[in-house]
């Protein structure tokens, strides 16, 4: 919880209050209400009408807000947030402690701890500086004082994180985290109680919605196709990787399959002449596909004309832009997605596109559009991506399936969508970090391998996105995988490396590793949905007090048991650093005490895990699909001389399904619950640590 005593809380106040005087027109907050268990809502002024909040697809998980420890008062005193307007909008000023830090703020990949940074919150492709641009520019934080702040706001709002100082201010005085909220006569801000950091954030998770739930076969392993296969080629990659004996359970379809990719028609092209035929068959083989496209509506596609009334006043390559905020544009594209995909056997989408590009070739629609709904270019571009996934979950959700897709742009309140977050053009370490810090703010990031230097490249990446929230190879542009060869022109010439076949079995090791986590990983998902805390995390979440944790960047949590921390290629050595208590090699078994840096040099098929004592970890014997009954047969390890529990769960894979719920203890298994498709069976037990 914030801690500032009733002194520090008035001189702080006096001089915001100070400063807003001199500056603007002071507002103080019209109430302080508690809108959800341990969240309170400060109106300040008059919000604009389109928010994240007001424009919400999911009520907040209050029948799972029990779960967190119940919080009596705010994290703040009612008159400690001042706001006043000025010619630039709403500013809003928190005290901020000399020692706090700051972390969160949507998908950041250029920095991790935010404290004394300026933040501009602007959705933007492909960000190549730390200025705040971001696919998922996200304005909720926390701090280590253990509490969250949202402002409710679809602007690019700009944050200052600490560090700046009022004319004349008192020694010793808090200094203030400040927001810049543009346009908005008024804001409403959440504050969300603790009493820890990972409290705050399952908190803010719960409130807006829960986690998802994925299908296992999305927590499996994804190719995507070369762009420009046909219907037969996709067949044969399908074949091509179960000969191999490499496991998958998604096939990626990229542009080729429309008739008319930029801007899209939606329509199968000539490519796919019997595309219901084709799902059958990969269907038969246990294979699940998904959909590249985007929202931009090229003038032949059948629902041109029925969106054009409900789309923007401006055009992305010739397409129009349908306004998601209005149900007929989100009827019109659904009705036909279910229709000409869903119902034939697509199981899923990638949503591209759906951010901005000021400064990647400028590509769409300007901050001064207009769409029907009211809002703006600005309030679209903040919006989008959600109501993009609100428009295309409804199709899901209708036909009680779930469904795991990809995402290229979010925003607040986005833990309950079943879509992670991916680009291709970041380093090794971007992607890594990506991982971390995405767990702030309820998003999920894919590190996805595309390119590769050289074979080491690849495995390096490979490894690590085996152990992130969506494991993918996007094989977009390239002809045959890049096991067989990594250089994008040999490859697609179908000139394979020398010895490809030895890259290849590295390969399929790792990949089979992913497989053998999918119990492990389901039921963290699991965990996600039912009590908002993120199955990826930054160490710091776990271990705010321990000043090793928090600069932090490159390792992350799996769950709650396992410490991952990547390799680059090119590095022989890295530091890992390992919060208090023991902790287990997850290759070795070789323990380790906690509170210390590692210097490691992990060989090439090896990435650097570590496990928590007193774990016992459940691992399946790794199919080649989700569906592989190898899946359902378990290895459970245990570490540390005493050990806790493990839960599983088994169910129908609907939406709305009846849990089997499994309990491991060490020497017993006890199962509970209706609805078991397929119980687990406990084959063999490994102990570390004893």
């Amino acid at each position: 919880m914030r801690k500032l005593s009733r002194r520090q809380f008035a001189g702080a106040t006096g001089a915001l209050l100070q400063a807003g005087i001199a500056t603007g027109q002071t507002t103080g907050a019209s109430e302080m209400r508690e809108v959800f268990p341990g969240v309170w809502r400060l109106r300040f002024g008059r919000p604009e009408p389109i928010t994240p909040v007001s424009t919400r697809k999911y009520a907040p998980a209050e029948a799972t807000a029990s779960r967190l420890p119940k919080i009596e008062t705010p994290p703040f005193a009612l008159d400690s947030i001042v706001s006043y307007r000025s010619g630039r909008g709403t500013i809003v000023r928190l005290p901020l402690a000399p020692n706090e830090l700051i972390y969160g703020l949507g998908l950041q990949l250029q920095s991790f701890e935010q404290r004394g940074r300026k933040k501009k919150l602007r959705v933007n492709a492909d960000p190549n500086m730390d200025s705040g641009d971001s696919h998922a520019p996200v304005p909720f934080w926390v701090t280590t004082s253990g509490y969250g702040v949202l402002i409710d706001s679809a602007r690019y709002v700009t944050v200052y994180c600490g560090d700046k100082q009022t004319k004349g201010h008192e020694a010793n005085q808090p200094t203030e985290f400040l927001a810049e909220v543009p346009v908005a006569e008024g804001v409403d801000i959440y504050l969300f109680a603790g009493p820890s950091m990972r409290d705050a954030v399952s908190r803010y998770n719960l409130f807006s919605g829960g986690g998802p739930l994925p299908p296992k076969w999305g927590l499996g392993f994804w190719y995507r196709c070369f762009g420009q296969f046909n219907q037969e080629q996709v067949l044969q990659m399908g074949s091509q990787l179960r000969d191999s004996r490499i496991p998958c359970d998604v096939l990626g379809l990229e542009p080729g399959w429309q008739t008319h990719a930029y801007s899209c028609t939606f329509v199968w092209s000539d490519k796919f002449p019997d595309p219901r035929a084709m799902l059958h068959k990969l269907a038969s083989e246990h294979y699940h596909v998904n959909l590249w496209e985007h929202a931009f509506t090229y003038p032949t596609s059948p629902i041109y004309k029925p969106l054009y009334p409900v789309s923007g006043d401006y055009e992305v390559w010739n397409g129009i832009v349908p306004d998601f905020l209005e149900p007929e544009a989100r009827r019109i594209f659904s009705d036909f997605h279910e229709r000409e995909h869903v119902a034939l056997g697509v199981d899923g989408y990638k949503l591209d596109e759906c951010d901005n590009s000021d400064f990647t070739r400028n590509w769409s629609f300007p901050e001064l559009s207009s769409f029907p709904s009211g809002a703006d270019g600005e309030q679209m571009h903040c919006l989008f991506g959600l109501r993009y996934q609100d428009t295309i979950q409804s199709i899901f959700e209708r036909r009680n399936q779930r469904t795991l897709g990809l995402v290229r742009s979010s925003q607040a309140l986005a833990a309950p969508y079943p879509y992670v977050l991916y680009s291709d053009l970041y380093d090794h370490r971007e992607f890594i970090r990506g991982v971390a810090n995405a767990g702030f703010s309820g998003l999920l990031w894919c590190p996805e391998v595309r390119d590769a230097k050289n074979a080491e490249d690849l495995i390096r990446r490979l490894q690590t996105v085996v152990f992130s929230p969506l494991a993918m190879v996007n094989a977009w542009y390239i002809q045959n995988p890049p096991w067989k060869q990594v250089d994008r022109e040999s490859n697609n010439r179908g000139k394979f490396a020398t010895g490809w076949q030895k890259l290849e079995s590295q390969c399929r090791d790792i990949i089979t590793w992913r497989m053998r986590l999918l119990p492990y990983l389901y039921a963290a998902y699991v965990n996600y949905h039912q009590t908002g805390l993120p199955p990826f995390r930054a160490l710091v979440m776990d271990y705010p007090e321990d000043p090793g944790t928090r600069t932090v960047d490159n390792q992350y949590f799996m769950g709650d048991a396992l410490l991952v921390a990547p390799v680059v290629a090119g590095e022989t050595q890295r530091d890992v650093y390992l919060p208090p208590g023991d902790w287990y090699d997850f290759w070795t078994g070789e323990k380790h005490a906690g509170a210390a840096t590692l210097k490691v040099s992990p060989p090439l098929e090896r990435i650097p895990v570590y496990v928590k004592s007193g774990t016992l970890l459940p691992l399946s014997e790794g199919g080649l699909h989700a569906d592989d009954p190898a899946n359902a047969r378990i290895h459970v390890r245990s570490y540390g001389p005493t050990t806790g529990t493990a839960i599983l769960f088994e169910d129908d894979g609907e939406m709305n399904s009846q849990f089997t719920r499994v309990e491991l203890r060490w020497q017993s298994v006890r199962r509970t619950g209706p609805g078991a498709k397929q119980p687990y069976r406990v084959v063999g037990w490994e102990q570390s640590g004893i």
